[in-house]
């Protein structure tokens, strides 16, 4: 996992209330780190709940998060949240996390999406206009697994 694979990374600063006693990070907060940089590639593709796809009834619901840590995260360190959408189903997706303190990944992450409808929480196909964009943003095109 290179740097440089992710066409997003936001920056955050590790909290007082995130670190115990020992300013180690603890575990949980890291699904929020990840929350935060999907949130940011929502943002950055223009397709927010607020946008065209929360308007069309449908939206993206987490399935799925493995997160494997390598260092630890420590009070008032700048991390860097890396993101990307690695592989595009038909009604799912995966988003790849690296977490970074300068140079050192921290913490590596797969978040598993799917696409259904706001109401009965059935899944949906990804919209044309969704695909389009994440591969237009993206510097690696993800796995393409909608025909499967």
């Amino acid at each position: 996992m290179q740097r440089d694979d992710f066409p997003l990374s936001t920056q955050l600063r590790v909290r007082w209330a995130e670190a115990d006693m020992q300013s180690v990070v603890f575990n949980g907060h890291y699904l929020t780190y990840a929350d935060i940089g999907t949130t940011e590639y929502f943002r950055a593709l223009k397709q927010t709940t607020a946008g065209v796809i929360g308007a069309q009834g449908s939206d993206f619901f987490a399935v799925r998060t493995v997160l494997e840590y390598h260092a630890p995260a420590l009070y008032d360190d700048l991390l860097d949240v890396h993101v990307r959408i690695a592989r595009l189903g038909n009604s799912s997706m995966q988003f790849v996390i690296g977490i970074y303190r300068d140079e050192e990944l921290l913490t590596t992450g797969e978040l598993i999406y799917v696409h259904a409808d706001q109401q009965s929480r059935r899944p949906e196909p990804i919209p044309e206009a969704f695909r389009a964009a994440v591969k237009a943003f993206e510097k690696m095109p993800p796995q393409d697994a909608s025909t499967n």
